[in-house]
């Protein structure tokens, strides 16, 4: 074996050295200038697009402003390349949508408009919400709603699926994530895309498959039976998820989805004392094993815990500040769109009127109107400004806050 000798390698001088440092510099993190990306405004037929809300297995939820009622929407995003990986994935959108459209209840998510483009993405159109009742539970370290609270929801939950039951709908994954709240408290039961329509001449409610969600799944489904009571499994559904936000546990777990079925088939389960006799007595009638003994939604509605007036014993959970820009007043995030849109800058300021004739624009004051004059109007946000254009003003009625 040859021995490299040493003494005949090159090594760079001094000099060499100094002519390296000329590309090679050292800052200070004091010298670093961050300047965020400007926000490009993004049209979808009379809809601006805004922030992201949230991304599912299907696709993304954004925020949006419709241009022409000035309602601020959210928008389900869903690509064929993507839903053509996700079993049933294209026929589970066509069948949400279709469900969507005839269906109109105050408890019940409601398909705005349904939007198709040249890149094969489909746009659904929803009303927005602020919340999810997940993402509530998640914000509180003791993951469960105060009891008067929780008495709140699901009576409202109650009357949507009595609503979807009398339509002849099944959901079929009734779940807190399911569950979206708008700012003034109203529960709105989303994501239809695993629910079926019985035949309208249908003698029963008798299904053959499910999708739903493996914990909230009833014994007949864990058992793998050919056929069961479409309206029970959501009952059952709806029975766990009362046990969840008022006790933030399951009434079954496994550490995987075979030794969960196997729980829940077995159809052994407890439930927590501070639930008090009357919550048990209701759980116990939901989450019945036998789904022909099982509570129906008329035996729920006469049960004493629907009925009774549960007063307020702690503070409820509040809705939680955004996850992104951790705004707790969840503001419209289409602001700086329409300041891009409108060609919005910082000089404009010394332009706009004064202070006697600024309108106020609220996240929860809508008019379906849009102006056609030729004034420039001043619309600030929680200290934004936008001016917008002499041809295209958003009139809003001029009032004063308190």
């Amino acid at each position: 074996m040859e021995i490299l000798d040493l003494h005949h390698l090159d090594y760079l001088n001094e000099n060499e050295l100094m002519e390296m440092d000329t590309f090679i510099h050292r800052i200070d993190s004091t010298e670093v200038i961050y300047q965020p990306r400007r926000k490009r405004a993004k049209l979808i037929g009379k809809y601006l697009m805004g922030d992201l809300l949230g991304e599912g297995s299907y696709g993304k939820v954004k925020e949006m402003l419709d241009s022409e009622t000035l309602c601020r929407r959210a928008v389900k995003i869903l690509k064929k390349k993507k839903l053509r990986r996700i079993p049933n994935g294209e026929a589970n959108v066509k069948k949400e949508i279709q469900l969507l459209r005839r269906l109109q209840h105050k408890n019940v998510i409601q398909l705005v408009d349904v939007l198709y483009n040249e890149e094969n993405r489909t746009y659904m159109v929803m009303e927005y919400c602020v919340c999810g009742m997940q993402e509530m539970l998640d914000s509180v370290p003791e993951k469960r709603f105060p009891v008067f609270q929780a008495h709140g929801y699901f009576c409202q939950l109650l009357d949507g699926l009595e609503y979807l039951h009398s339509q002849g709908i099944v959901h079929k994954d009734i779940k807190p994530g399911n569950l979206l709240l708008t700012t003034d408290g109203a529960l709105k039961i989303s994501d239809l895309g695993v629910a079926e329509a019985l035949h309208p001449f249908a003698e029963s409610d008798t299904c053959c498959t499910s999708q739903g969600s493996p914990a909230f799944q009833p014994p007949e489904i864990a058992n793998g039976l050919d056929t069961f009571s479409g309206f029970k499994v959501d009952i059952w559904s709806a029975g766990v998820t009362l046990y969840n936000i008022t006790t933030s546990l399951y009434p079954f777990e496994g550490d995987n989805i075979y030794k969960l079925f196997e729980n829940i088939g077995k159809g052994d389960y407890v439930i927590p004392e501070e639930c008090g006799p009357l919550l048990s007595d209701l759980l116990r009638g939901m989450l019945e094993y036998d789904p022909v003994k099982r509570f129906s939604i008329q035996n729920i509605r006469q049960h004493n815990w629907v009925r009774k007036k549960h007063p307020p014993s702690e503070p409820p959970v509040p809705i939680p500040a955004s996850a992104e820009s951790r705004d707790p007043w969840r503001s419209m995030t289409v602001v700086p769109y329409l300041e891009d849109l409108h060609g919005y800058t910082e000089d404009d300021d010394d332009e706009l009127y004064d202070g006697e004739d600024e309108i106020i624009y609220t996240q929860d004051f809508t008019v379906p109107v849009l102006c056609s004059c030729r004034k420039r109007v001043k619309i600030s946000k929680n200290g934004l400004k936008l001016l917008a254009t002499p041809f295209q003003c958003l009139a809003i009625p001029r009032f004063r806050t308190p």
